[in-house]
């Protein structure tokens, strides 16, 4: 979760043959009748053919590719003169198209900025938000902090279920935090000891990971990593008190917000407590190739410590768009309008959160140049502009933006999502034996990155979405639910 500053105040590959005889690849997937109506491909024998492959992997993209698709898993992957087609299987015509592999990921949430008054707030969207990810081409995702956690677990099981529309989720527990900030969301503890019963808690109950938030200390989160490695899960967080270093020194899995939550910098800072306008004052003063941000960075990536993207939530405004990915018609109109007045109060005013983003774009490429795990998501809080699948477009747009390949920016959102998670073998890349999570679109993203809007079928398990029927039910709903 990301509030603005003025609120503060799978194995070795079964080889094409192998795969199109095993009947039961995976176990079948059940579609409520009501969701039927949404899928153009139940699964079964597909070939899309003579389309373009970012395969995931980072290389560059593969033209006129045939990929086969069968029992939810991907098959045989080639030239498309050199690939047969089985004379059974359903055929799609990519000329024109680009595939990619489902996105992964990992700083989503269910949730939207509602403000209490002049306090700032969020409010599960637990309708919208699942569709809204999935229509974008996000087959799978992590919440990063959850303000309903019961809700976001019965999401998973009913999505899981084929009774609910969304991608695959590992969820987060609540936020760990101490006394801080007037968030009423937010979930509040008072020692180590407690920080570490709550980790327990929901681990037990099915969450998967752990959000410390910007005020625990370090012995806060010496406490929740003990316990979530010792049940082989992991923890993220989105760190003010902690620096980043300590925080790796401790165990840390992930970072959020790439390096725009870093206090590192604040050389007045002391243990155990921050100030956020100086350690926002240190990193807008750092110059974007100081030798203590690459100290920092080396540190991370010897300590196997990922750093999560999320360009959306941090986007300048001035000549920006107002809903980011292009996702005005989703949102309540009271609320467009509560976003848009805020907007166009700060156009050209906002300069030194220009200069700040596009350092924090050439951060981000100098730790993913250095050998560091970089992730991604969109944290849909903020000013109320960034908002679930719409949001993840963006994300990707904004990568390309400040220096990535769109195969760079493809792997990051699908195979390095998968490799934290520890899927890596089953999901992220457009690779044979791998279960068919993927994404048609309608363009080509060589020419345009902004053709990634285009998403026309989404396969998750290697059932086909129509991913603007979906979007087409999510009209004027964010901010009711």
């Amino acid at each position: 979760m990301t509030f603005s500053k003025s609120l503060m105040t799978f194995s070795k590959p079964l080889s094409a043959f192998l795969l199109f005889l095993l009947p039961y690849a995976l176990p079948a997937q059940n579609y409520t009748a009501e969701l039927q109506q949404f899928i153009d491909y139940p699964g079964g024998k597909i070939a899309i053919t003579d389309v373009t492959l970012y395969d995931g992997t980072g290389g560059e993209p593969k033209m006129h590719q045939t990929i086969l698709l069968s029992n939810g898993l991907i098959g045989e992957v080639g030239a498309a003169g050199a690939v047969s087609v089985p004379a059974d299987a359903t055929v799609i015509n990519g000329t024109g198209k680009t595939v990619i592999p489902g996105l992964v990921m990992l700083h989503e949430h269910l949730y939207y900025t509602i403000p209490i008054d002049n306090f700032f707030n969020v409010a599960e969207m637990p309708g919208s938000f699942p569709k809204l990810y999935l229509a974008a081409g996000v087959t799978t995702s992590r919440t990063a902090g959850s303000i309903e956690p019961q809700t976001d677990l019965a999401l998973r099981r009913m999505i899981g279920e084929g009774k609910l529309l969304g991608p695959d989720m590992d969820i987060t527990a609540p936020y760990i935090e101490r006394p801080g900030f007037d968030i009423p969301s937010i979930n509040i503890i008072r020692s180590s000891a407690e920080a570490m019963r709550e980790a327990a808690f929901w681990a037990d109950k099915g969450c998967t990971s752990f959000k410390m938030y910007m005020h625990v200390t370090k012995r806060d989160l010496m406490a929740v990593v003990r316990e979530a490695h010792h049940r082989g899960l992991k923890v993220t967080g989105h760190l003010c008190t902690v620096t980043y270093s300590d925080a790796a020194d401790i165990g840390i899995d992930d970072l959020e917000h790439g390096f725009m939550a870093s206090s590192d910098f604040d050389e007045t800072k002391q243990a155990d407590s921050f100030d956020y306008p100086k350690a926002h004052l240190a990193l807008q003063q750092l110059p974007v190739n100081s030798p203590k941000m690459t100290n920092l960075i080396l540190h991370l990536v010897n300590k196997n410590v990922a750093v999560t993207s999320t360009l959306p939530v941090f986007e300048p405004m001035t000549g920006r768009e107002l809903i980011q990915g292009g996702g005005e018609s989703a949102v309540v109109p009271e609320v467009l309008e509560r976003v848009r007045k805020r907007f166009d109060a700060a156009q050209g005013k906002d300069s030194a959160a220009v200069a700040l983003f596009i350092k924090e774009q050439a951060w981000e490429k100098q730790f993913y140049d250095a050998g560091g795990l970089l992730v991604a998501g969109t944290d849909p809080t903020g000013a109320g502009r960034t908002i679930a699948g719409y949001s993840n477009y963006r994300e990707i747009e904004l990568l390309v933006e400040g220096g990535f390949t769109v195969a760079q920016a493809i792997k990051i959102c699908t195979l390095n999502g998968a490799k934290y998670l520890g899927r890596d073998q089953t999901i992220g890349s457009v690779i044979p034996g791998k279960r068919a999570d993927l994404v048609l679109i309608d363009g080509d993203l060589g020419a345009d990155i902004r053709n990634i809007r285009k998403t026309a079928v989404v396969f998750k398990g290697g059932v086909g979405f129509d991913s603007p029927k979906i979007f087409a039910t999510v009209k004027q709903r964010v901010g009711i639910n």
